[in-house]
């Protein structure tokens, strides 16, 4: 027997004109229909240095390779050079061993920035900030796979009721094991995808600690994301005093820019066209004329010798 489902298609086209367009959210209560505008601006001069635009419903980390595709290309290319001169890659080795040398050189690169993080080496290494919207498991693992410094936070875990949340629990991925606040210890479960669950099930019956962690019959269960490791290590890093005030004087700067573009009547709050495509290539127009506004700002003129910005 087959009946209409009450429910919503996942990606839904919600316009006869723009089938590419999408019912998007700002927050739980604030809606809007249409794409999303990203940016990637340089902290120290806030010049516009990439755009991207997608569907209203897509997440926003989704667009966040794009954005920095300079700097993971610059980082590929480093790699590669010191497979060159360090791995002995010639001229007959396989695609295969290419790959896992040049994933080799990126790890060994990642070392080396860590190591002189603290030292003259820090001002050389690459930075990325973003809000909790780019700050996936998957993007700061690709973030540390580069070698490049995050900067992008990570949304902290919550759990209903003001219950234990998911950072009360002790996951150790070596042992493939979750300890809960009451000191018991259940193992991971992984799926064929390599996510992993931690169910608790009847030991949480008797926990004197029940009632502040799960209201659920079967007992608490833990999800281990195949990403858990880089999530942890983000959030030990944002709770660090020195890296939350770096965060907080520079994050502004991007808003502002967005500030910047949404102002102008050239297509910022709403598109002037349809399609991701051109819609996509009219927020590049924007962003090169807040870009050229920036550069009067800091004063840079054509001279005999080439660009250059006005002495401060």
């Amino acid at each position: 027997m087959f009946r209409i489902a009450r429910r919503v298609a996942r990606d839904r086209v919600i316009s006869t004109v723009d089938p590419e367009a999408r019912h998007g959210h700002k927050t739980a209560a604030r809606g809007f229909d249409g794409y999303k505008g990203h940016i990637g601006v340089d902290p120290d001069s806030e010049i516009i240095t990439a755009t991207a635009v997608g569907a209203g419903n897509a997440g926003d980390a989704a667009a966040a390779e794009e954005l920095i595709g300079d700097l993971l290309e610059e980082r590929t290319t480093d790699a590669a050079a010191e497979i060159d001169t360090t791995a002995g890659v010639d001229a007959t080795t396989t695609a295969a061993e290419v790959d896992g040398a040049v994933a080799a050189a990126t790890v060994a690169a990642a070392t080396v920035a860590a190591a002189t993080a603290d030292g003259a080496g820090e001002a050389d290494r690459a930075c990325v900030y973003g809000d909790n919207a780019y700050g996936t498991g998957e993007f700061q693992d690709r973030l540390d796979r580069a070698g490049i410094e995050s900067k992008c936070k990570t949304q902290p875990p919550v759990a209903a009721g003001g219950r234990f949340a998911k950072d009360r629990f002790d996951i150790d991925l070596d042992a493939e094991t979750v300890r809960c606040p009451a000191g018991n210890t259940t193992p991971i479960i992984r799926d064929r995808n390599g996510a992993g669950t931690a169910a608790f099930g009847t030991v949480c019956a008797g926990c004197p600690l029940r009632e502040q962690c799960t209201t659920a019959r079967a007992g608490r269960t833990i999800s281990v994301g195949i990403h858990e490791g880089a999530l942890a290590a983000a959030r030990a890093r944002q709770r660090q005093p020195g890296w939350m005030a770096d965060y907080r004087a520079t994050r502004p700067k991007v808003e502002r820019k967005f500030g910047h573009l949404m102002r102008r009547k050239h297509g910022g709050r709403r598109a002037r066209v349809r399609g991701t495509t051109k819609i996509a290539a009219d927020f590049a127009l924007l962003a090169a004329a807040v870009n050229l506004a920036r550069l009067a700002v800091l004063g840079v003129a054509s001279t005999a010798s080439g660009w250059a910005g006005a002495a401060r």
